[in-house]
């Protein structure tokens, strides 16, 4: 039984076969009262280079390891020491030869002695291991158990009859590269290991072999139908239910539905002759109906994101807090759905996802994409040589997870192509499970799919998509079935760096076209690994930082949270857009959050439940009425508890008596009391529109000041002490400006400007870079002295080139405050955007308090900024920065009034704009934020320099996907604006 059957003239780690000796895949289950021994742990282990450098001597119980280094188990060994990791996005880091690898094979030998509970009772029993990259060969007390791939998904031995009361050695030899590495080519590191949990498991006479729970639910008469099926048959009880069944027999009964809003889990137990088995029954009926994806008879929205398992110090090592610690944080910021990317999660994840309420995909551990660099050739999923392996990958998937509400969709796996492999998976998945919908994205033609998914289309094409007026499939019958399906963007927006923009236009496409039921921003999380310089600086690595001959650099780093899961402004801003509740001024505004709104007449904000199933008797609402960002007095609103789609417009109260001033409405939605994902008082949802408010008085303006010569070769106007020769600012009062104000049109290229080579019109850092723009020069062309002004004329324009922009600043002086406006003209053919435009100075690097009126608390830029509101902030010129894992614009606050910048006696500046302004201050030019690969490259100067823009170019999500939407390109066009500056005295 336990001996090896493969052929000889083939090694097993080169065979496209699953491997041979697991017994059939079946479902998992946590606890039930069957004995469980736990073989984590540290364990004996060597590393060699090749797949052959030893024998399988090491398997004997009589071996001596004593010498092998400890590794602990489940663990990565790269991430251990041993060899070192590898990214790559789409490529093989080995020559494409299905299904050969290269002789240049790590390979890890492990070995765990161990003894049995005193208290074992013998007879059968399983051996368990939840996820080992990529291929491994299994010996227990000598005796081999057998082979598998298919790295995250489990496999089990019977090994009852090798087990000793002490002294058992269980072998494992694991190979880095194998036929199963052609069909994982899932955009990650390179991390061989057992790196999930290895297990003992006790089999009873009489203990359950399978179960499959089969729980439907009638949206129309609201009950539910329960059967679960066991091998051997056995019985089923849910006490609150008052149900005891045979097993195989069906039972209908008035039941509260699951869903992703409300879920609502049912405790049972499972009991055989041999064992007790937990259950947690969700009710939930998953269907595609008149094109449209429903549960339980309702369409659902998905507010999703692509999932990777990762830690920075683990790998795709995961416990069960960071897994909890992701679906609290999920759940904290409106997300509702997850594609588990690209395989199946470890089991415990989707326990969670059922118990706190979260859609799933559940996607298949598959994905051959760098078939594509070679034209699909020899791609596996149409070569039946491979197809054993892709059914077994299939069942292990849905036996292993078929008994979880929360899983709605099956997903054959990622950027395959297209093949009969993947038609032959579809197959098995419907007759195994015909009540859930198929996913795969891969094939434009739908042939095996319940669902049309599409990755990184851009908001025109969605919209199309949504009308069902896409551009038509050559082949009708492929066409018409097509249409026909639910629309779903299983990856968009992708999250790289600073960004991603435009989310809320296609929240807006997703609430009006019925048939786009929403998508997967890609993804949840930075991949960087914690690493630290010789010096003892920590900053996250990604590809090309370990030596690897083929990487793809950064583009690992792609999440809505940093490596180290802190939220990055990408997700706070993905938040505000999916909020389920919508708070708009008066009958409505644009709806696109932020500071859009206006209060209209009759004082009254609309709600609108965007919810699926829940209505809103979880939820308080709260006004604050603010002036010149102080709170002037708050209150409770009275909102009725509006059923799922419905809205209503509430009466605000009569505007409070203030201060005179710029006045805001802000309306917050908060958990009214605790949940198992967050406490009570958590914001969900707000609105914000500004109110009438009453002017302000206006401010002692004094007498206009006049410039005039100055000793030392300076021009005074005002609190200004200016260069005579070039008009330069140089002292505003008693602080020194380091580096003279003047015009700036330049930022560090973020992921999104570099693009990603599919759309080279995107790809701005390029277009920018042959534009000369970030190589400005500065020629001075006069400088004017008058009765009422300082007027200092200029160029600005890039070397080896004609463009440029005509730039006048005109500095005036009343009181104490100093005014700048600037006008700007382009000159030449500007076929290129802006990258930003505004002005740049530096002052003294202990102004490092900052103060501002604006949007808030983080950063934004045009296209996302849903998330500022309004309000009046403090922080530390530090604090302002977003450590994306490589560096870039960040940091920049929207329609900023006015901003202070102070030293700890409390002297500083004052700065105030007309219009508004970006504001934006670090301790770092722009040119040494460019020039950064890492954090630790950022070395703070004694400067703090400080950017106010007029304007910002749109950052759009052009690292993969379309770029930003032409409203928020900031084209060369004359423009005038305006600055005022004032040193603040101690206050």
């Amino acid at each position: 039984m336990h001996e090896a059957r493969r052929p000889a003239a083939v090694p097993y780690y080169e065979d496209p076969s699953p491997g041979h000796g697991a017994l059939p895949p079946r479902a998992w289950w946590s606890t039930s009262d069957a004995r469980y021994v736990s073989l984590n742990g540290a364990w004996r282990f060597r590393l060699a280079q090749t797949a052959d450098a030893h024998d399988d001597a090491f398997a004997s119980p009589e071996f001596d390891a004593s010498r092998w280094d400890l590794l602990p188990v489940p663990a990565h060994w790269p991430l251990q020491g041993h060899g070192s990791p590898a990214y790559t996005n789409v490529v093989y880091p080995f020559p494409v030869d299905p299904p050969r690898v290269p002789t240049e094979n790590p390979t890890g030998d492990h070995r765990r002695a161990f003894d049995l509970p005193d208290d074992w009772p013998g007879g059968a029993a399983l051996l368990r291991f939840d996820g080992v990259e990529s291929c491994a060969r299994v010996w227990l007390n000598g005796a081999e158990l057998g082979t598998f791939q298919g790295s995250r998904l489990p496999v089990e031995f019977e090994v009852g009859e090798l087990l000793r009361p002490r002294g058992n050695v269980l072998a494992v030899r694991v190979h880095q590269w194998s036929s199963g590495s052609y069909l994982e080519d899932q955009d990650m590191w390179w991390l061989p290991g057992i790196f999930r949990e290895v297990t003992l498991i006790e089999r009873p006479e009489g203990s359950v072999a399978d179960f499959f729970v089969h729980a439907d639910y009638d949206h129309v008469t609201g009950a539910g139908t329960l059967r679960v099926d066991c091998a051997p048959a056995g019985s089923v009880s849910v006490p609150e239910l008052g149900l005891d069944l045979a097993t195989g027999e069906s039972v209908t009964v008035p039941v509260e539905p699951w869903s992703a809003e409300v879920p609502r889990l049912y405790d049972a137990e499972l009991a055989t002759e041999g064992e007790r088995i937990p259950l947690r029954i969700g009710f939930r009926t998953v269907s595609v109906e008149d094109g449209v994806l429903k549960v339980n008879g309702r369409r659902i929205l998905l507010r999703g994101v692509n999932r990777h398992e990762f830690h920075p110090d683990h790998g795709r090592v995961l416990d069960l807090e960071t897994m909890r610690q992701d679906l609290l944080l999920m759940k904290r910021h409106n997300i509702n759905a997850v594609r588990t990317s690209h395989y199946p999660p470890h089991p415990a994840f989707l326990d969670l996802c059922d118990e706190l309420g979260m859609w799933t995909v559940d996607e298949c551990d598959l994905e051959t994409h760098g078939f594509e660099v070679i034209g699909w050739r020899g791609n596996p999923v149409d070569d039946e040589r491979w197809t054993p392996a892709l059914l077994d990958r299939a069942a292990r998937m849905v036996e292993r997870d078929k008994n979880h509400p929360s899983v709605v969709m099956w997903s054959l796996g990622n950027e395959c192509g297209t093949g009969r492999g993947l038609s032959a998976m579809a197959s098995w998945i419907r007759d195994r499970d015909p009540d859930r919908p198929i996913h795969y994205e891969g094939d434009p033609t739908c042939a095996d799919t319940d669902v049309y998914s599409r990755m990184y289309a851009d908001h025109a094409e969605v919209a199309l998509i949504g009308r069902r007026e896409e551009p038509p499939l050559p082949q009708a019958a492929a066409d018409a079935k097509r249409r026909a399906l639910p629309f779903i963007l299983c990856e968009y927006a992708h999250a790289m760096g600073n960004g991603p923009g435009g989310l809320s236009e296609y929240q807006r496409l997703f609430e009006t076209y019925e048939r786009c039921q929403g998508g997967f921003v890609w993804e949840w999380i930075d991949h960087g690994l914690r690493q630290r310089t010789d010096s003892g600086v920590e900053f996250y690595a990604y590809g090309g930082d370990f030596g690897e001959e083929l990487h793809d650099g950064n583009f690992v780093c792609d999440g809505l949270v940093f490596p180290d899961r802190t939220p990055s402004p990408g997700l706070i801003e993905y938040k505000k857009v999916i909020e389920p509740v919508r708070i708009d001024g008066s009958g409505g505004a644009d709806g696109t959050g932020g500071t859009s709104g206006t209060g209209g007449a009759g004082g009254t904000v609309r709600i609108t439940n965007g919810y699926d199933f829940a209505d809103l008797s979880s939820l308080s609402f709260r006004w604050t009425y603010e002036v010149e960002g102080e709170a002037v007095e708050h209150g409770d609103l009275e909102v009725p508890a509006l059923a799922a789609g419905a809205c209503v417009d509430v009466e605000l109260p009569p505007e409070p008596d203030g201060p005179a001033g710029e006045a805001w409405w802000t309306v917050r939605a908060t958990l009214a009391d605790d949940t198992a994902w967050a406490p009570a008082g958590h914001e969900v949802a707000w609105g914000q529109f500004a109110a009438p408010g009453r002017a302000a008085a206006p401010a002692a303006a004094g007498a206009p000041r006049a410039p005039r010569r100055a000793e030392g070769g300076v021009v005074l106007l005002g609190p200004g002490t200016f260069d005579a020769v070039t008009g330069a600012l140089r002292y505003l009062g008693r602080f020194e400006v380091a580096g003279p104000p003047r015009l700036d049109v330049w930022r560090a290229p973020t992921d999104n400007d570099a693009g990603s080579g599919r759309h080279p019109d995107l790809q701005l850092d390029r277009r920018w870079r042959e534009a000369g723009l970030h190589r400005m020069r500065h020629r001075l062309d006069g400088v004017e002295i008058g009765a009422d002004a300082l007027t200092v004329t200029t160029r600005v324009a890039p070397a080896a080139g004609d463009l440029g922009l005509r730039t006048v600043y005109a500095w005036t002086a009343t009181g104490g405050r100093l005014r700048l406006t600037v006008d700007v003209t382009p000159e030449g053919d500007w076929d290129v955007p802006l990258p930003r435009i505004g002005l740049r100075l530096g002052v003294c690097g202990s102004l490092d308090s900052v103060e501002w009126f604006g949007g808030g608390p983080g950063e934004a830029y045009p296209d996302s900024r849903a998330a500022s509101r309004i309000g009046r902030y403090t922080s530390t010129v530090d604090a302002l920065q977003t450590p994306y894992v490589r560096p870039q614009e960040n940091g920049a606050r929207a329609d900023v009034r006015w901003a202070r910048l102070r030293r700890e006696d409390g002297q500083g500046l004052l700065i105030s704009g007309d219009p508004e302004f970006w504001f934006t201050a670090r301790r770092w030019t722009g040119e040494r934020l460019d020039a950064a690969g890492h954090t630790h490259d950022l070395a703070p100067s004694s400067t703090i320099w400080v950017n106010l823009d007029h304007g910002q170019q749109g950052i759009g999500s052009g690292s993969c996907g379309p770029g930003a939407l032409p409203q928020y390109w900031l084209n060369a066009a004359p423009m005038t604006f305006s600055l005022t500056f004032g040193p603040l005295e101690t206050s």
